[in-house]
């Protein structure tokens, strides 16, 4: 077994196994920043076809917006995000958070620009998790996001944590310290929002094929 030690090692192991498309921005089954926050709460304790299914629903709803969330019939809501489980939780607590969208930042687009993590985790289902992948993917902000995937791999590296926070905060500090290094890896500038996003894509795409790990 290889042996790192730290994440900027752990990011070169990776990066070598040619795991996704080094053209692309950032890592997400999603280039569209609504539905990424739809997705990253709908994903919560299913699997990513599944929410696959759930965002088509929604878009032959024609629904775009967190207006259109908001207006939308709370039966008609709950059938369309069916497939990704816990219909009638998640179907609640995102009409919630829409309007709390709403009514605190004014549109969308304002949120994505200025919501913090204090503020996400405030709000009812969205936990460390959920929050990270929002301000990563949707929100473009500079945070690392965090799953089971991240646990087992570094678990099988030998590193055992004792909260989503510490394994955060170490995968931080090695990217962090290493940035020239990693400037010089890709010989071209890259931002700490794609680092992050990237580490976590080769992350999830390098535990898929090792289910065992």
């Amino acid at each position: 077994m290889t042996e790192i030690s730290n994440s900027y090692e752990l990011l070169v192991f990776l990066k070598n196994q040619n795991l996704i498309d080094e053209n692309l921005e950032n890592w997400w089954p999603n280039d569209n920043q609504f539905e990424i926050f739809l997705g990253a709460i709908l994903t919560q304790n299913t699997k990513w076809i599944n929410v696959e299914k759930s965002l088509e629903n929604l878009r032959n709803l024609n629904i775009n917006s967190l207006e259109d969330i908001i207006a939308l019939d709370i039966d008609i809501f709950i059938n369309a995000i069916a497939p990704s489980g816990f219909k009638n939780q998640k179907s609640k607590r995102i009409k919630q958070i829409a309007k709390n969208i709403l009514e605190y930042f004014g549109s969308f687009d304002n949120f994505c620009e200025n919501v913090s993590r204090e503020w996400l985790l405030l709000q009812k289902g969205i936990g460390p998790e959920t929050a990270d992948a929002i301000l990563c993917y949707a929100c473009m902000q500079d945070y690392m996001v965090v799953d089971s995937y991240t646990n087992r791999l570094l678990k099988s590296f030998g590193y055992e944590f004792e909260s989503y926070e510490d394994i955060q905060t170490w995968l931080v500090y090695g990217i962090n310290e290493n940035y020239d290094k990693i400037i010089t890896l890709y010989g071209y500038e890259i931002s700490l929002n794609q680092l992050y996003s990237r580490l976590h894509g080769k992350i999830v795409e390098y535990m898929k094929q090792k289910p065992r790990a």
